[in-house]
């Protein structure tokens, strides 16, 4: 499918212009390391639930703003985005393999296929006919497993696949560039923040990985057919921003180049065709699918 934006300000307005130079990607920004920065700093006079709900969020909307910057966003030299995205608020993903992953997940055509895809649904990736091995798969295909179970599992199983990867030369760079960044980070945490690395990690890594990866619970299922691999989660407002429209991710895919305040426009000029060829790609909200899938896998072909 070929989207074209429709509907989008003139560049002659404000709103227009703003978006032109890509304004809302810099609010986004300064929004979430502001954030982070704010919350570290003063987490002792926040109470630790709403200090674990800021802080997931936050790493969320940070996982959000790093896709962006993959994609090239924002508008300017690519020194800019990579310097934009590179800091590791999550600690555990090195933002040059998540960059060469992603590039890759989008250039395969045979997206949820391990041998081609690198960003595979858990349940294709994790073979084996193992009690832990069946374990794993079936916590992962319901909502309260991934969000429980599935940052100490995806976080465990992405460290052990680098023991061997990082003696592959780009690997050793990324690594060493993401160490680096990591030695600023817990120099703030831990010297001006006065932040422990466990609650660190229990209030910020641990709910924004959650978050992450309720996002990714159903945006890819495996499907014979390739046009039915990516669907959309047609999202309220807290989880468009939370997500920067990723949840349209069939609108993503189809333009991947096209930065995230647009893909509202280009998914509602596709929107209905998508229904009327396959009305089972779009799910209306993920309350929905939260309800749906909560301990449970009722969609037997989605294996996210």
């Amino acid at each position: 499918m070929n989207f074209r934006p429709g509907g989008r300000p003139g560049r002659g307005t404000i709103a227009g212009k703003f978006e032109q130079l890509h304004g809302p990607t810099w609010l986004v920004a300064l929004v979430t390391y502001g954030g982070w920065l704010a919350l570290t700093y003063e987490h002792a006079r926040v109470p630790l639930p709403v200090l674990a709900v800021l802080g997931g969020c936050v790493i969320a909307l940070h996982g959000s703003l790093q896709h962006e910057t993959i994609h090239g966003h924002p508008a300017g030299p690519a020194w800019v985005g990579r310097l934009l995205g590179a800091p590791p608020l999550s600690l555990w993903l090195p933002y040059e393999i998540y960059r060469d992953t992603h590039r890759r997940h989008h250039a395969t055509h045979r997206l949820t296929d391990p041998a081609h895809d690198p960003e595979a649904p858990f349940a294709q990736v994790v073979g084996g006919r193992g009690g832990m091995a069946r374990f794993l798969r079936a916590t992962q295909r319901t909502v309260l497993g991934r969000l429980v179970l599935g940052p100490p599992v995806t976080i465990g199983l992405f460290l052990a696949g680098q023991v061997r990867a990082v003696l592959l030369p780009g690997h050793r760079r990324a690594w060493m560039l993401h160490l680096l960044a990591l030695v600023a980070i817990f120099a703030w945490l831990t010297q001006v923040a006065h932040l422990s690395l466990g609650t660190y990690l229990l209030v910020f890594v641990y709910p924004g990985t959650s978050l992450t990866l309720l996002r990714s619970f159903v945006e890819h299922r495996v499907d014979e057919r390739p046009e039915r691999r990516t669907t959309v989660v047609e999202a309220g407002l807290f989880f468009r921003l939370l997500f920067l429209n990723n949840n349209l991710h069939v609108a993503h895919h189809a333009a991947p180049r096209a930065p995230w305040f647009e893909l509202p426009r280009l998914w509602a000029a596709q929107r209905g065709a998508v229904i009327e060829r396959a009305p089972d790609l779009v799910h209306p909200g993920y309350w929905m699918v939260m309800r749906q899938r909560l301990v449970s896998d009722l969609q037997t072909k989605e294996r996210s």
